[in-house]
């Protein structure tokens, strides 16, 4: 009979559903996951930290549809994903999380980083499970990733015992499920969408809003149609934008505030009426504005303002049916109309004052000029990832995106520490489906300080280990302090001293240890596993 390790059955498992990435920073329990999703075809990118590695996953799931794997130890490792995880779900991005645990014969007897993880977990994630026996791990698995996936996308997290990794099992007791189909397609009621139509119709100041839902669903060429067709105005959210060009010319991003203000009938397509959109209410809102909400989720419908009309579909399919619509009752939005003239003058009005302070010469650059001279050479088609404040909104507006999905920062949960983690996930899967694709992250100097090490991860080749000769010490002579690299006893006790001498600047002495040093051998009590 042909046996398993639990390693091997979880790395099949997530192979079987198509899973292609994974991140994570391994150690005891789940080591050997990591060497078993390699060997399967997975992906496997080592991180500096499991909080960049979770956002890094969520990416993967937000930009193929397909979760990304986050792959961690317990306890603390654990816990340093659920700020990835809550970002995930938040967003509405596909995530699976993999948590090592202890040992299910060690549980209540203070295990080594012991800790109640499923029960954690559901705060932050649409299923929170653990297998009860090696034969059950496919079937946890083909059901996290399809939570994950269906309805409104969200994280998983399934909690793996240590004593599980390395345990046998025959194949043949093993129940394999096959990989889960593509979210089921849903559609709105014929009634909804021809009272949608009818309220667009008798609009005077209608705008169309489309949301990163739109994205996500690849709904970018039916929207595109239906902009054409319309003629209506539109404001992308901030990554929504690319589903239509920002440069398409009913595009009114650069007026958003007096479009928000003074719309009477607005389209919600896959967006939130949340804090982005400062919730749908006055001030920022007409009190008797006409919202149509075009959701997948029928919990969002009538959030913060009663809608005139609900359309609860996927977006895509729902545009679609919108399309039809309109070829039966023909609609075009007159452009000389006195709402897109208002719009146009504030528009004009909004983009001089950003030229202005654009070229302005004066040392050191303003946030404008900075992204005047960027947009000049960056590439049409490259993926933009952005956060920090000032450098996030400034550079939304300052930084055109043409296609979708290319735009990522730090979305609803307004999450600093993402940029670096995404920009690592969209690189990857840039490099295996456009190749030719650039991948450019522009960071605020605090956003770049949560997750500043990952650039390590972005220098590793293969990126599955440290760089063994990485000047580290480089990063204490950036802020002034003093760094030391030493190869030989001499140079270390030279440094030693050298540090201990200054007492008013910091140092970092960076010691080049042989990869291949090990400790002695010893027996470590925490490390003992009954099955070993």
């Amino acid at each position: 009979m042909e046996e398993l390790s639990g390693a091997q059955l979880i790395a099949e498992a997530l192979r079987a559903q198509n899973i292609e990435y994974m991140f994570g920073v391994v150690g005891i329990p789940i080591t050997e996951v990591a060497v078993a999703a390699q060997a399967a075809g997975i992906k496997y990118i080592g991180m500096r930290n499991e909080q960049a590695a979770c956002y890094a996953a969520s990416a993967v799931g937000y930009l193929t549809g397909r979760p990304g794997v986050c792959l961690v130890v317990s306890g603390p490792g654990f816990l340093h994903t659920l700020g990835g995880m809550a970002n995930a779900n938040m967003n509405c991005w596909p995530l699976i999380v993999i948590g090592g645990s202890s040992d299910r014969n060690q549980e209540t007897m203070g295990a080594f980083q012991e800790f109640p993880q499923v029960e954690a977990a559901r705060l932050y994630n649409k299923l929170s499970v653990r297998p009860s026996s090696l034969e059950a791990i496919p079937a946890v698995i083909e059901k996290a990733v399809r939570t994950s996936i269906y309805g409104r996308p969200g994280s998983c997290y399934i909690d793996i015992p240590g004593d599980f990794v390395n345990l046998q099992v025959n194949k043949s007791s093993v129940k394999y499920v096959e990989c889960c189909p593509p979210p089921p397609i849903s559609t709105a009621e014929h009634s909804a969408v021809s009272e949608a139509v009818s309220i667009i119709a008798h609009a005077k100041q209608p705008l169309l809003i489309i949301g990163k839902g739109a994205a996500y669903s690849r709904a970018e060429n039916n929207i595109r149609k239906l902009v054409d067709l319309s003629g209506l105005p539109f404001l992308p959210t901030p990554m929504a934008k690319g589903v239509v060009p920002d440069n398409h010319p009913n595009c009114v991003a650069a007026a958003r505030s007096t479009a928000l203000l003074h719309a009477d009938v607005i389209i919600l397509l896959g967006a939130r009426l949340n804090w982005i959109l400062h919730f749908g209410l006055p001030p920022r809102f007409r009190q008797d504005v006409k919202v149509i909400q075009i959701d997948i989720c029928a919990e969002e419908m009538g959030n913060n303002v009663r809608p005139a009309a609900m359309l609860l579909g996927d977006i895509n399919a729902v545009t679609k049916q919108l399309l039809e619509e309109f070829s039966k009752r023909p609609l075009k939005y007159p452009s000389n109309s006195e709402w897109w003239k208002k719009l146009r003058e504030k528009m004009l009005n909004n983009e001089e004052r950003s030229k202005d302070l654009a070229l302005q010469k004066s040392l050191p650059m303003n946030y404008y000029t900075v992204f005047h001279h960027i947009r000049e050479l960056v590439p049409k088609d490259c993926i933009l990832v952005s956060e920090g404040a000032n450098t996030m909104d400034i550079g939304r507006t300052m930084l055109p995106n043409y296609h979708p999905r290319q735009r990522l920062d730090a979305g609803t949960f307004g999450t600093m520490g993402v940029g670096l983690g995404f920009a690592i996930a969209a690189a990857l899967v840039a490099k295996d489906r456009t190749p030719e694709k650039r991948v450019i992250c522009i960071e605020g100097d605090s956003a770049f300080g949560f997750s500043g090490m990952e650039v390590e991860t972005i220098c590793s080749v293969p990126p599955v280990s440290l760089l063994p000769n990485a000047h580290y010490e480089e990063i204490m002579s950036a802020f002034g302090g003093k760094g030391y690299f030493v190869n030989t006893p001499e140079e270390l006790q030279n440094a030693v001293k050298a540090s201990l001498a200054d007492k008013q600047t910091p140092s970092l002495i960076n010691v080049m240890i042989d990869p291949q040093s090990e400790r002695k051998k010893q027996e470590f009590p925490w490390l003992t596993r009954s099955n070993l």
